[in-house]
């Protein structure tokens, strides 16, 4: 398959664009014998280029975001020479990705939110591309960033009104404060486990809406994309609306006198 046939299954101009770059750093590695790598992913964005690099028959690559469970990843490709250094779990990711640790004076713990360092990064007009995952605590973020983008978004930031009182690291990935995540129990009626269903209860919308929210591309159930609401979910598994957060699925509790399922929802704070 040359690369304009892979191209044109594509009718998005920015998948388009995503995979052209893909393909562009491929044959980078292959020719310079080289490490590439993409910006920041969202879970629909590496959903799509790891389905083309599994059409091309194309494996050496993995998917990190700094972390096991990162949700922003980048997709890493490397040279037949380095095959053992990757599967043997020998490679420094933190020559390719940067962590800017943001700590809050006293008077401001607490009050910052996820939306607060991501206003910061984009009101200094960096690309969101070059930021995965924000961690927040109480006492502030931990910013993963790509390590070529690392001093400009550091000195960016420490220019903002905002953290003006802020203190700043740059810390390595295994310093990273991954902290087991908040969640609120919530039950909720469903007349089955269709995801259609389920979306629309866990986000209070309607059917249809939620039929549009999936045809939109916005919900995935273990980090897989998914565009039918016909996909029946199953306890444990993980669904993410983007937009409007993260949910596990727990057990059916009981059934209604109707018939409908009470299912038990884990959302993540």
């Amino acid at each position: 398959m040359n690369r304009q046939e892979i191209l044109n299954k594509f009718t998005k101009e920015e998948d388009r664009l995503l995979v052209s770059k893909l393909l562009d750093k491929i044959e980078f590695t292959i020719k310079r014998n080289s490490v590439e790598y993409t910006d920041f992913l969202d879970m629909r964005q590496r959903q799509l280029l790891e389905k083309v690099l599994k059409e091309i028959k194309y494996t050496n690559y993995v998917a990190y975001g700094g972390y096991k469970t990162a949700e922003r990843t980048i997709i890493i490709l490397y040279p037949v020479k380095l095959e053992e250094v990757f599967k043997e779990e020998r490679f420094d990711y933190n020559t390719i990705l940067g962590v800017i640790r943001i700590l809050l004076p006293n008077e401001l713990k607490r009050m910052y939110s996820h939306r607060d360092y991501l206003g910061g990064i984009i009101k200094i007009g960096m690309n969101r591309e070059k930021v995965g995952d924000i961690i927040t605590s109480i006492d502030g973020a931990d910013l993963i960033v790509l390590k070529d983008a690392e001093k400009y978004i550091l000195r960016g930031l420490k220019e903002l009104t905002r953290f003006s009182k802020a203190e700043f690291e740059e810390i390595q990935l295994a310093e990273l404060k991954i902290e087991e995540p908040k969640t609120q129990k919530v039950n909720i009626i469903i007349p089955s486990m269709r995801i259609d269903s389920v979306v629309s209860e866990i986000i209070r919308t309607s059917r249809a809406k939620a039929t549009d929210i999936i045809k939109e591309e916005r919900v995935f159930v273990n980090h897989e994309l998914i565009t039918k609401g016909a996909k029946e979910v199953k306890t444990e598994d993980i669904i993410t609306v983007r937009g409007k957060g993260r949910f596990k699925v727990g057990q059916i509790v009981n059934n209604t006198k109707k018939g409908n399922l009470i299912l038990e929802i884990e959302k993540y704070c």
